[in-house]
């Protein structure tokens, strides 16, 4: 399943609801693989990811668990320029 920017342009209840969905899909179907593809910190807070993957110019710069996002989060995007 790939879910592209599901949740651009949705309010805080709407990005509830896409969560909860997200997490009765992979609860109830384990063996399917889901690509989330997004810039909301708030919804991968809310799936909790097994996997992140930050990509600068169509390339993965950096792999790793949720502390990516969180390091996204609070330093941007230069600080995984860097890397490359």
């Amino acid at each position: 399943c790939i879910l592209d920017e599901t949740v651009s342009g949705l309010d805080i209840d709407a990005l509830r609801i896409v969560a909860k969905g997200i997490r009765e899909i992979r609860a109830d179907r384990p063996q399917m693989g889901v690509v989330l593809i997004t810039h909301y910190q708030r919804l991968l807070d809310e799936v909790r990811p097994d996997k992140v993957h930050i990509m600068i110019d169509g390339r993965i710069a950096c792999s790793g668990g949720m502390e990516l996002a969180e390091q996204l989060e609070r330093e941007g995007y230069d600080s995984f320029r860097a890397r490359q």
